[in-house]
């Protein structure tokens, strides 16, 4: 069942993105926006299902250890990949901006789930921040320069499918995430059941890296294309998402508790984005060496994961 829903939601994100974005386009957005909002939010939407079926059948570690999980992912893994296949170069908005922004949301967080739980209302304010992201960076990228415009371009393109099919695929994904969704929490359970240990540890390994396969395959295919905005613009914006749009649309609907999720995931989360600040300051890029540093924070954190946990 794992294996299944995670195809199914693989499928679905993809078939999502490409509806999403050829409506986008037909609709007069421009790439750079539509990379910045529909594609963003469409690799995050596999986390967005998960964690919402997680909630609603009361398991609210898993749902919180998905994002968590997926943000350390994103990071250390997605990032590591697409820096050690290629270096990658890193715009100046993304340290300035971006990159706070990540870091900013993890310690709001950090904050609301300091007695274990997220209450509606703390749900609504990460939304909240969700609609001003997205809304500010419609607004930001009138004042983007025409290089950055044509990566996204070149790097979006167009499928030239007709309106009605872009929406049939739209369509399409909506229900594969659905069905993969139940498929992958069941499975997550059923596995955690089966070890003995608890669904948050699934969610913080098994599930954060299943539901981060769109973000590493679109970082991988950007950076052998030599296209680094897009590797890293997916990430980060996959995470801002995540905590903001993901977790607080969730602990909007329904009421959380963060399960065995611990300081330590939370440090690590934390940690991994703060690090990329200094990384990405050096020489304004990510270099293979920078990229071999997170690629092993990534493995030595899995390895404790199923070490400590046994």
């Amino acid at each position: 069942m794992l294996l299944l829903g995670l195809g199914l939601l693989f499928f679905g994100g993809e078939a999502l993105i490409r509806g999403a974005v050829s409506v986008g386009l037909k609709f007069g957005l421009t790439p750079l926006l539509v990379g910045l909002t529909i594609v963003a939010f469409g690799t995050s939407s596999p986390e967005l299902i998960v964690s919402i079926e997680a909630a609603r059948r009361g398991f609210g570690g898993l749902a919180v250890g998905n994002v968590v999980g997926s943000n350390i992912c994103n990071i250390a893994l997605v990032l590591g990949v697409a820096a050690l296949i290629r270096p990658i170069e890193v715009h100046l908005k993304l340290v300035r901006f971006d990159v706070p922004i990540v870091i900013t949301g993890s310690i709001l967080m950090i904050l609301m789930l300091h007695d274990g739980r997220m209450s509606r209302l703390d749900g609504a304010l990460l939304f909240i921040g969700a609609i001003v992201y997205t809304l500010f960076a419609i607004w930001d990228t009138r004042h983007e320069g025409s290089d950055v415009q044509h990566e996204f371009a070149d790097g979006i393109g167009d499928s030239g499918m007709s309106l009605r099919m872009a929406v049939t695929f739209v369509i399409a994904g909506i229900v594969l995430l659905a069905a993969g969704g139940r498929m992958f929490v069941v499975g997550a359970a059923e596995i955690a059941l089966l070890m003995g240990v608890s669904k948050a540890v699934i969610a913080l390994s098994i599930v954060a890296f299943g539901t981060s396969l769109p973000e590493l395959a679109t970082a991988i295919v950007a950076s052998i294309k030599n296209q680094g905005d897009i590797a890293v613009g997916n990430a980060i914006g996959s995470n801002i998402f995540n905590i903001f749009a993901i977790l607080g649309l969730t602990g909007l609907l329904l009421p959380l508790g963060q399960g065995a999720v611990d300081w330590v995931d939370y440090s690590l989360m934390l940690g991994t984005s703060i690090l990329l600040l200094p990384l990405m300051f050096t020489r304004m890029k990510l270099e293979r060496w920078e990229g071999a540093l997170l690629l092993g924070i990534y493995f030595l954190y899995t390895t404790w994961l199923i070490t400590a946990h046994q």
